[in-house]
């Protein structure tokens, strides 16, 4: 969407004394009189429209006001019109929001205040001001999380959840395909804040993903517990892990000593913080290495896959790079605390963990069920309605990837005990029922009430075109 230039702001947030009488030093108690009143002024160059955004929602909802008056932007007078003004062509545009210049009821519901308004602030709008971040986020799997998702995903493509199921779970992580619907966003698709969101403008992902707005906090993104609304759970417990880590432990003693609030590109360890968070890791600036929105970087194994595999040969998104170089970045991000001893050795059990999963479980697994399916004894029409198809896709979603980002982040317990440990009685007993079937010819047996199915199987034309593979 087009937006409308940035209008030139100032904006005052000050905290102003009364006048008060002056205290002599033998009356300390008397201190206690003095009274602070927050002032809150807008002064010199903000057009009218910009106001009466502003004193509306001051007033109307107080809560979004509060938080965007302490923000950056607020400081630099960005203001809502700067964010979500459109263009009136624009797809997007709220026809509800146009209502609020008929009011009667409120002294800003003026004609001449107004102008096209959208609701979904997209990364294009922010590329305005944040054009490299929001470069490095568009090539990143985050962005691009909704064609991975249908490429992997046997839950969308065999249709085996309902498309509320899926809104108010696998997108509201991943992202829903943004339409609109009689001037309004249309509720299927709405509130969603993924961070593979597709906009009616084009653009890819929500930076209030992490950013939440309106204060849009740079501390916030930082701390783990950003990357906890999505990354925890059975299947990719990073948080829990993070958790159990050293790198947790010490975020949970000293965290509150850290200095969250560096400038962008400037967060160093050592000085602003003692052990790295989630994106001290994989986004953060960290020595010679430059801070990138873009999480693809520095990883040199695809643990969330069902095979293990370098980036650059994951089929759903390949990496544009080698992963050797994204290794080389993670070491010396790791070099800013650790020595090359302990970096190297902690890659070579990383490695071995990959290979063990590969080898002593997923491949066999997987040899196993591709034979059972050619033998006609489970069938293909379906997913999740027959035990070894569930069996299976745990060992490799849930209990394998434990083993495999346990040992990545260095938590024992996931490595071992949530990991490899339940890959063996996973794989155990995918074993003995398949060879059962195998011996006897017996087809396995179909749940006949499986619950709540039917979500749509078309993949979303705004990524994959016109010509969609409906299976």
């Amino acid at each position: 969407m087009k937006r409308q230039g940035i209008v030139f702001l100032s904006l005052i947030l000050g905290l102003c004394m009364l006048s008060a009488p002056a205290f002599a030093e033998t009356e300390p108690a008397k201190q206690s009189d003095k009274t602070l009143k927050r002032e809150f002024r807008l002064e010199r160059s903000m057009s009218k429209q910009a106001e009466a955004c502003i004193m509306c929602h001051r007033t109307e909802h107080p809560g979004m006001f509060s938080d965007w008056a302490q923000s950056r932007h607020a400081h630099a007078g960005i203001t809502c019109i700067d964010c979500h003004q459109a263009d009136p062509t624009d797809k997007d545009v709220s026809t509800e929001h146009a209502k609020q210049y008929d009011r009667s009821d409120n002294e800003w519901g003026k004609a001449e205040y107004r102008v096209p308004v959208a609701s979904v602030v997209t990364p294009k709008d922010c590329s305005r001001c944040h054009p490299d971040e929001v470069k490095q986020y568009s090539r990143s799997k985050h962005a691009n999380t909704i064609e991975i998702m249908w490429k992997l995903d046997p839950w969308l493509n065999k249709g085996m959840n309902t498309d509320n199921e899926r809104k108010t779970g696998c997108y509201y992580c991943h992202g829903t395909v943004i339409k609109m619907k009689d001037g309004k966003i249309d509720p299927t698709t709405w509130p969603n804040v993924g961070v593979g969101r597709v906009n009616l403008d084009g653009s890819l992902g929500s930076c209030t993903s992490c950013h939440t707005r309106h204060r849009f906090s740079v501390m916030e993104a930082r701390k783990p517990e950003a990357c906890g609304q999505c990354h925890l759970g059975p299947d990719h417990p990073q948080i829990e892990i993070f958790t159990e880590s050293k790198h947790g432990d010490i975020y949970d003693t000293f965290g509150d000593q850290y200095n969250w609030n560096s400038s962008p590109g400037t967060w160093t360890a050592g000085v602003d913080y003692r052990a790295p968070t989630c994106s001290a890791c994989h986004m953060s600036g960290s020595g010679k290495i430059m801070t990138s929105h873009d999480v693809t970087e520095r990883i040199s194994w695809e643990t969330q896959a069902p095979l293990t595999v370098r980036p650059e040969n994951f089929k759903p998104f390949p990496a544009k790079t080698s992963w050797k170089i994204e290794r080389d970045k993670m070491k010396a991000v790791c070099r800013q605390c650790h020595g090359d001893t302990w970096i190297n050795d902690f890659y070579f059990d990383y490695d071995k963990t990959v290979e063990e999963y590969n080898e002593g479980y997923y491949k066999p697994a997987k040899a196993m069920l591709d034979k059972l399916y050619e033998k006609g004894l489970l069938d293909k029409t379906t997913y999740f309605d027959e035990h070894l198809e569930v069996q299976f896709y745990e060992l490799w979603h849930h209990e394998g990837r434990r083993a495999r980002m346990g040992a990545m982040m260095m938590a024992p317990d996931y490595a071992w005990w949530h990991g490899a440990y339940e890959c063996k009685h996973r794989f155990n007993a995918f074993m003995e029922e398949a060879n059962h079937l195998l011996k006897t010819g017996e087809k396995a047996y179909i749940y006949p009430t499986f619950p709540n199915t039917g979500g749509d199987t078309t993949k979303p034309e705004e990524i994959f075109g016109k010509m969609n593979d409906k299976k």
